[in-house]
Formats: structure tokens, C-alpha cells, sequence
């Protein structure tokens, strides 16, 4: 398992790129958000899902309260429905987060395991869950298990961010951008996170 090194990812894209080393130079220190790589990370990314994040904030929270103090995949299957949906679920995603619970419970993803497995395996395993696509996927490989070298080619923020700072008339599309991210390999997960500094949002899981 290869964990991002941050001072190394920094260095690599100042000097590998001149346009991603003005971003660095003005977005200063690398700082991306650590999540625990667990049940509770993956609930909260599909219970984020479309929805503005205060709102969703208030909607987890109660699924938190709701489920109890260790909010556990068993815990979550072990919690009343109704009290699930009134804590403002809708029923696809209450629909998905049973079904992410009876994934890790019956050991199809086993948390112990996704950190030894490749990024490629890891984003299979996860997006047969209902309601995690392949984003989400990659957005967990990037905080939660700090992979380095991942880049999600249909994230917007990043699409948007490059159309920006390279000059380009329309986003990049995913082979565009593979192209223009050659040289960042292998801190593909670095230069990510400095274009969603660039436009001054966040990469938050959705």
C-alpha cells in the first residue's frame, strides 16, 4: 500500500509542471482532509448525494443519532426504518445505505482489506454498492485511503480548473486530461486537490 507523501507530491509538481506550480505557488501548503476508511465515511457520501451540504449535515446527523453511538454497519441494519426515513432519507438512498450495511456485513467490502487492495479493486468493490458510482469511489481512494496517484477524470472541479488555467476553449475530456496529467504521475492525487484550491471550492464526498 502506498500512502501519499505530501512534501514529495509538492515538489514533484512544481518542478513537473510551470502552470501547476503558479497554482501551488498561490494556493500555498498542501493540506487535503484525512477520512477514517469506514462505514460511516461511505454513509455520509451517499447521504450527501445531490443535496447542499448543510442540509445534509442536519439529514446525517440525525441518521447518527437515529443509528447510536457506534455507527457501525451493524448498528445501521440493526435501526429502525421509519426512524430512518424520518430523519429526512429519501427512500433511494435509505434503499442504498441498507444496501452498503449488508455489503460490509456479509464481508463483500471489508474495510480491514480495501487498503491492501489496488485502486482499480478497490473502486470494482465499492461501486457494487448501490448508490456509489465511480467518483465516489475514487474520492475515498483519495482521503480516506490517501492513495497518490488518482485522478477522477469526470470530477467538474477538476475539468473546470484545467479548462481554466491551460487555456482550453471546453472542458477536457477524461483522455484530454490524462494527456495533460502525464507529468504529474505519481502524485496525480496532490495535483487534484491544488485544482479544486484553484477555483477556491472543495472536493467534498458527495
Amino acid at each position: 500500500m502506498i500512502i501519499l507523501k505530501v512534501k514529495a507530491a509538492v515538489a514533484h509538481l512544481r518542478r513537473c509542471d510551470p502552470i501547476l506550480a503558479e497554482i501551488v505557488k498561490r494556493v500555498g501548503p498542501c493540506e487535503l482532509t484525512v477520512l477514517q476508511p469506514n462505514f460511516e465515511t461511505l454513509a455520509r457520501s451517499i447521504t450527501f448525494q445531490q443535496l447542499h451540504g448543510k442540509a445534509a449535515s442536519t439529514i446525517f446527523a440525525r441518521v447518527q443519532k437515529a443509528v447510536g453511538r457506534s455507527f457501525t454497519a451493524t448498528a445501521f441494519l440493526k435501526a429502525d426504518e421509519a426512524a430512518l426515513r424520518a430523519c429526512g432519507l429519501s427512500r433511494q438512498k435509505l434503499a442504498s445505505l441498507i444496501d452498503l450495511a449488508e455489503h460490509v456485513v456479509s464481508r463483500k467490502i471489508s474495510f480491514r482489506k480495501l487498503p491492501e487492495m489496488e485502486n482499480e479493486a478497490v473502486v470494482d468493490a465499492l461501486t457494487q454498492v448501490r448508490g456509489i458510482g465511480e467518483w465516489t469511489a475514487q474520492i475515498f481512494l483519495m482521503f480516506a485511503l490517501q492513495r497518490p496517484n488518482v485522478l477522477p477524470c469526470g470530477d467538474f472541479g477538476v475539468r473546470n480548473a484545467v479548462r481554466q488555467a491551460y487555456g482550453l476553449k471546453e472542458l477536457p475530456k477524461p483522455d484530454e486530461l490524462r494527456a495533460i496529467a502525464k507529468p504529474w504521475h505519481p502524485y496525480c492525487t496532490a495535483a487534484s486537490w491544488y485544482l479544486w484550491r484553484s477555483l477556491d471550492g472543495s472536493a467534498n464526498m458527495e
